[in-house]
């Protein structure tokens, strides 16, 4: 997944994290937060100073365990804003900044990396969920995060799996991250779609693919199904350059955010994000993105 030009290795790690921050927050996906639309206690500027405050964290993650690397993301976050903008974001990276920069990232030098997990790594990444009060965690009888960390994150995140798509990833070796959102991003620049039309899309396609986990959090499992079949009729009417895609979007746009944010499909930008951090990363993503 590696490129052989010499440009993929211009921008350090900590540069493609914050990169892939931004050009994720702004562009005007369906239900996010973007640079045409705010929510009431969440603005962009927020999470543009969050991708901003990590970047040290995910310079130094191939030194740090994979712990260190999201508490001290996190803890930089808390710094600059006053409520959780990327807890999810940090997760996702902490493990993919971590492989070494001369390994492309796969789900082999993934799986490496995860594989070096101790006791200490959990302890830390309960202590950064903790510290961001991520919205709709609600309790569970297993691996809650009120409770004491486990020994084995791994065994955490197996836990949590079903219910969640970050999670899930470090059970699968970020075969979504790697095998699907990265290809759907570069397959959209092939096809000579605008950068932003090609986030657009593929947050869209992992939409009518996955029910998203934070809607599912906060309203519940049958809103979210519903989001996923309404981002599926999205595509049923076309792609970029149709009108009818774009009203079906703009009415999708409508839906979701009509009940607060409750029904914002954050998890499936947090996958965004690291699709885009793989990307940039790898130099199958490369500057300028107009």
């Amino acid at each position: 997944m590696t490129s052989s030009n010499p440009s993929a290795e211009l921008l350090t790690i900590g540069q493609c994290a914050t990169l892939a921050c931004i050009l994720e927050a702004t562009a005007p996906k369906v239900g996010n937060v973007h640079r045409g639309a705010d929510f009431a206690d969440l603005t962009l500027h927020d999470f543009l100073v969050s991708g901003v405050a990590i970047a040290p964290a995910m310079d130094k993650a191939a030194d740090l365990r994979i712990g260190r690397t999201v508490l001290a993301a996190v803890q930089a976050t808390c710094t600059v804003v006053q409520t959780n903008t990327n807890l999810g974001i940090v997760l996702l990276l902490a493990p993919l900044a971590a492989v070494p920069r001369n390994q492309p990232l796969a789900p082999e030098s993934v799986h490496t990396v995860l594989a070096t997990l101790t006791p200490d790594d959990a302890a830390q990444v309960y202590q950064a969920i903790r510290l961001a009060q991520p919205g709709g965690l609600g309790n569970v009888e297993e691996m809650d995060v009120a409770h004491e960390p486990p020994a084995d994150l791994l065994l955490a995140m197996r836990a949590a799996a079903q219910r969640d798509l970050v999670a899930r990833q470090y059970v699968e070796d970020f075969r979504l991250v790697l095998g699907e959102v990265v290809p759907f991003l570069t397959a959209g620049r092939s096809r000579g779609w605008s950068l932003t039309d090609t986030i657009i899309h593929t947050h869209v396609t992992l939409l009518s693919r996955y029910a998203d986990s934070l809607i599912a959090r906060k309203c519940g499992l049958g809103t979210a199904e519903q989001a996923s079949a309404m981002a599926s009729q999205v595509l049923a009417a076309g792609g970029p350059g149709d009108e009818a895609y774009y009203e079906a979007l703009a009415d999708f746009d409508f839906w979701l955010r009509a009940d607060g944010h409750r029904r914002n499909p954050g998890t499936t930008a947090d996958l965004i994000a690291a699709g885009l951090f793989v990307a940039l990363r790898d130099g199958l993503l490369q500057p300028p993105f107009n």
